[in-house]
């Protein structure tokens, strides 16, 4: 799924690597379709409409028992929107359906009266300097957390998983749910990189990354942190 650009965020992970001499080479997936496993070393999925979820959420199930597997090992995944949404226990649809999620994350969604929309300004616990991670939410969905789930981040700007408890999003393992467009990671460089780490862990090697220019990714995520009081 690929609403509100979140591609985007798969173009900034490759291209922040191959600044550095990484090596990357980009899978694209269609229903159906077999994964090498072997292959993956991230897994990116993004957000889509109640019509496109209900499509793929059998065939996301089908790849349940292989996915979950590999995220406990330690495979990095960045989930957004629908797919934040379907990693958890359920999806209910604003017409009463109710899909079955993964259940890998401690968190379900119900629908909501009204869409939350626009900016959102969050401090995440994730080790990443500066704490704050900033994007643009467009969802009809509240999530909201069991007692086994960490939250992503506590919500300075915006409505988070569900406007009521300032949590926005998920974390389990090396896997981040989240309800952050924008696209996310070039406004957030530093989240970028710490999926870059994970990757290179999840490898083998040394997660060590040269610094890079990013003067103009810093101001942007300047621009949305600027918004949320006592920034």
């Amino acid at each position: 799924m690929n609403l509100y650009g979140d591609r985007g965020n798969v173009l900034a992970l490759a291209q922040r690597a191959r600044w550095r001499g990484i090596p990357v080479s980009i899978t694209g997936r269609e229903v159906g379709q077999p994964i090498d496993w072997s292959e993956v070393d991230l897994v990116f999925m993004g957000g889509g409409e109640d019509s496109h979820q209900s499509r793929i959420a059998e065939d996301f199930l089908a790849l349940g028992p292989e996915l979950a597997s590999r995220l406990h090992e330690g495979l990095p995944m960045l989930a957004i929107c629908g797919a934040y949404q379907l990693l958890g226990k359920y999806y209910k649809t604003s017409d009463g359906r109710e899909l079955p999620g993964l259940g890998y994350l401690d968190v379900w969604t119900e629908p909501g009266t009204n869409r939350a929309i626009g900016d959102v300004v969050t401090e995440t616990s994730l080790p990443i300097k500066p704490p704050s991670l900033v994007g643009f939410e467009n969802h009809g969905g509240r999530t909201y957390l069991g007692s086994a789930a960490k939250p992503l981040g506590t919500v300075k700007l915006g409505q988070g998983n569900n406007g009521e408890d300032r949590t926005e999003g998920a974390i389990q393992d090396r896997v981040i749910g989240t309800y952050l467009h924008g696209s996310l990671l070039p406004k957030n460089p530093h989240l970028a990189d710490l999926l870059l780490r994970w990757a290179l862990l999840w490898q083998g090697y040394s997660d060590e990354l040269e610094p890079l220019p990013e003067d103009e990714e810093r101001a942007a995520h300047q621009t949305i942190l600027a918004r949320a009081p006592n920034s």
